[in-house]
């Protein structure tokens, strides 16, 4: 596997050729053990080999044109929930899958969240270090969305909690002070497609994301097409992390509107998990536009049709979590 660092305007950023992965892996339809399914939702399951290690992963697939599908989130105040719990008070939907990063503190997300075109969680503020302590910055950390015309987007958002709308880029940024976030008042122009809003600051294109539904993670994996690990630019893993193998929790989408939910299981006898190398590979390969990850680690559950898929890795079974991605029929 080669790996090259590509600098374009100043961002450095982690561009790999070679597969991470031994070979593609042989994934197989279990549609059978999860049923009734739509025709327009599929799953498969592997256990190939990713390298030495035991590796177990499913993906569920679903058409976002397919209007009778649903793709939406939920999220509780200030506590948290089991993936299961979330399910029976969503009146048994189709799929419920973990999503954000979350504050055990708080018990609240710390990425972004939008339902129903509004956002219900923001990125995390970060205080500065040394003599910027008392300054507030916001890192654009990836994020995956669903727009109105049933097209999906991964981006790099800014969000404040004076906007309406997330700030996203279609380029990695560093991270913004506050207040140097671009304002409601700016001048904006709509797009051909109506779903952005765009205008240029300091010489980057950015836009109003509006987005109807989306969950925010990071770091973005694939982006156009290319495997481009923002990691650095998002402020998540610090050092050599994303080569550490864990659960993985992610979700990428086809030019042609397919919408994936991609499931590792990891640190437990059967299974050691996917870096996030490996991770980008595999949705490179299974011919995803773009992808990103999102919370893993003892987070990771995807149920569908309140069945688990990978088994979560927490001794005591499903971790609570405060916000969940949902599929469900109309």
């Amino acid at each position: 596997m080669k790996k090259f660092r590509l600098i374009i305007n100043n961002y450095s950023l982690l561009i790999i050729s070679g597969s991470g992965v031994s070979a593609q892996l042989k994934w197989t339809n279990v549609d059978s053990l999860y049923q009734p399914l739509p025709s327009s939702v599929h799953v498969f399951f592997t256990d190939d080999k990713v390298d030495s290690g035991l590796f177990r992963a499913f993906y569920l697939i679903a058409d976002l044109k397919d209007k009778k599908l649903d793709f939406t989130v939920d999220t509780s105040k200030d506590r948290r929930l089991t993936p299961n719990t979330f399910y029976e008070r969503n009146n048994k939907p189709l799929a419920v899958v973990n999503c954000t990063f979350f504050s055990y503190e708080t018990n609240r997300s710390v990425s972004v969240v939008v339902k129903d075109g509004k956002i219900v969680s923001h990125n995390e503020a970060v205080k500065g270090r040394g003599g910027d302590s008392l300054r507030q910055y916001y890192y654009f950390k990836g994020a995956i969305g669903i727009f109105r015309n049933r097209k999906a987007d991964v981006a790099w958002l800014g969000t404040n909690p004076v906007l309406k709308y997330a700030i996203a880029y279609q380029f990695p940024r560093t991270r913004a002070e506050r207040g140097k976030l671009p304002s409601e008042n700016s001048v904006t122009y709509n797009d051909s497609s109506n779903n952005f809003n765009k205008r240029k600051i300091n010489g980057h294109v950015d836009s109003r994301w509006k987005v109807y539904t989306a969950v925010g993670g990071g770091p973005v994996l694939v982006q156009e097409n290319n495997i481009m690990i923002t990691n650095n630019q998002e402020g998540m893993f610090t050092g050599k992390a994303i080569n550490d193998k864990h659960p993985r929790t992610a979700m990428g989408y086809t030019k042609e509107g397919k919408f994936f939910i991609l499931m590792i299981e990891g640190r437990n006898k059967n299974a050691s998990g996917a870096t996030i190398t490996q991770l980008a590979q595999i949705f490179k390969d299974l011919g995803c536009w773009e992808a990103l990850n999102l919370d893993g680690g003892g987070s990771s559950c995807l149920l569908i049709n309140g069945k688990e898929t990978i088994k979560p890795s927490d001794a005591a079974g499903q971790r609570p979590v405060p916000a969940v991605f949902i599929i469900r029929e109309k």
